[in-house]
């Protein structure tokens, strides 16, 4: 999952078709898993700049809610 987060996307729907190309499930389900990930202290030791970049999104996200 942290693999498909590095790349870049050329446009819109690319990313959610991937995610059920690549990986066999929902957009919905991958976001869900992903939101769970970054709690996870061994997906910060894998890929700090990832997952570091992420919880950022996510934190800035939850801002403006």
């Amino acid at each position: 999952m942290l693999a498909l987060e590095r790349r870049s996307w050329a446009g819109p729907g690319a990313k959610e078709r991937a995610v059920r190309e690549e990986l066999g499930i929902s957009p919905v389900r991958y976001y869900q898993l992903l939101n769970a990930l970054l709690d996870d202290r061994r997906a910060l030791e894998a890929d700090p700049v990832t997952v570091n970049r992420l919880r950022r999104v996510r934190e800035a996200r939850r801002g403006r809610r």
